[in-house]
């Protein structure tokens, strides 16, 4: 079965210090994404049960690539308001030092779970309560599933605020890359 994401835009929800260190919601109950979906209070436990029991742990990844982790979820828990995850962005890492410049610079602003729903219900209007997930993984992310996520600037078309972004994060990964490889010459 496919896995399945859903979005959590930095800022309120999330935060990053020191460049690496990153805390907040992954995900938020009763608040419905773009399809309609709702993920109810209590959905993870059975999955972070689970997981603990067998001594394993959330994968932090970019962009849901599984050949791409960028860091570790050192904490990852449910609790009244939603799934709070807590952990680092390894900078030893390349990809890790590219998301952590790409962060700072305002071009990556979300978090996104993977998972596998295990059991739902639908409502009357076609709405999804998910009841239990198995939750995979927790990845930076660039585009948000929710539009409403999007940060544009006032008076900006966010098409251009986004093209600007883009530039600047191209730039600062450019110039990193550029640093690392003469550091290895």
């Amino acid at each position: 079965m496919q896995l399945e994401h859903k979005f959590s835009r930095l800022g309120g929800d999330v935060t990053v210090t020191d460049g690496t260190a990153i805390s907040g919601y992954a995900s938020l109950f009763g608040a419905a994404d773009q399809g309609g979906d709702v993920v109810e209070k209590g959905a993870y436990a059975a999955s972070l049960a689970r997981l603990s029991a067998a001594g394993g742990r959330i994968k932090m990844l970019w962009q849901h690539d599984p050949a791409e982790p960028i860091g570790v979820w050192d904490e990852v828990r449910e609790d009244a308001r939603g799934l709070w995850v807590k952990g680092r962005i390894l900078t030893d890492v390349a990809r890790g030092r590219e998301a952590a410049a790409l962060i700072g610079a305002g071009a990556i602003d979300g978090l996104s779970i993977g998972y596998r729903t295990v059991r739902a219900r639908k409502d009357d209007g076609g709405r999804r309560s998910l009841l239990e997930l198995e939750l995979w993984e927790v990845s930076l992310v660039t585009f948000p599933m929710l539009p409403e996520a999007r940060v544009a600037a006032k008076g900006d078309a966010p098409e251009e605020r986004l093209m600007r972004d883009l530039a600047q994060a191209f730039e600062g990964a450019r110039r990193i890359l550029s640093d690392d490889r003469a550091r290895h010459k």
